[in-house]
């Protein structure tokens, strides 16, 4: 038998909202970008989800886009000095359920990894104040100079989560069988595959849709879902969407 792991996802899953979104604002607050992108391009994005008339991915994507575009230019280090201001300040902004959930998955001496769509500056953050072993983010590329060129790796999408998932298991010796996930969106059902026992953490209608299509994760999925100071555990053949 291998090592057991533990996945987590870091925005919806262990974060309660998108840390791009914060990078995003210091980078206006330092300036390196102009501040009306905030507001005619993202901020209605925003809107429309904080006012349940779109979806939370639809508003990431348009998120990503932006930040793609903001930073193309700009150097490295200023990227990873933003990075760990947000996490110095908004780090402990996370699902009460999540940050349990770690602190037993290290306490069970199990492998802890972030497989996250935010950037790899911000996951190595989120993953060094929570002790995690590993981690696994989206790479936005870096010219000669050490400027962001416009160009990257996801790590938003279920391929590239899978992906990551295979090389992790190959490098520390895994049992996926008896391994974790958690996440919240689509892009997170590979990994859902992929181990033994999954979590959604207040999935999407979409995420949902798929666990709920698909015999063998439907089998095994744990549903949980946390409001105020209560967590809940839904059973998925007992949701209806309306």
């Amino acid at each position: 038998m291998g090592n057991i792991a533990a996945f987590f996802d870091i925005d919806g899953t262990i974060y309660r909202e998108g840390l791009i979104t914060e990078v995003f604002k210091k980078i206006i607050k330092y300036e390196l970008v102009e501040e009306n992108k905030w507001y005619s391009d993202v901020r209605p994005a925003f809107i429309k989800w904080d006012k349940r008339q779109g979806d939370y991915d639809t508003y990431l994507l348009k998120m990503v886009d932006i930040y793609i575009e903001a930073i193309k230019g700009v150097n490295r280090h200023n990227i990873e000095h933003i990075a760990k201001k947000v996490i110095e300040q908004k780090g402990d902004r996370v699902y009460t359920f999540t940050r349990e959930r770690i602190k037993w998955h290290h306490n069970q001496g199990h492998k802890v990894i972030a497989i996250s769509g935010s950037p790899i500056e911000l996951v190595r953050e989120m993953s060094n104040k929570y002790k995690m072993d590993d981690y696994r983010g989206s790479v936005y590329l870096l010219d000669e100079k050490d400027a962001y060129t416009g160009e990257i790796i996801p790590m938003w999408d279920s391929e590239s989560k899978q992906n990551a998932i295979i090389e992790l298991k190959e490098k520390y010796d895994l049992d996926l069988k008896n391994s974790f996930a958690y996440g919240d969106t689509s892009g997170d059902f590979t990994m859902f595959q992929s181990v033994g026992i999954p979590y959604c953490i207040n999935p999407t209608k979409e995420l949902l849709t798929k666990v709920i299509e698909d015999e063998k994760v439907r089998e095994k999925i744990k549903v949980v879902v946390e409001r105020k100071d209560v967590t809940y555990n839904l059973n998925i053949n007992d949701i209806q969407f309306i």
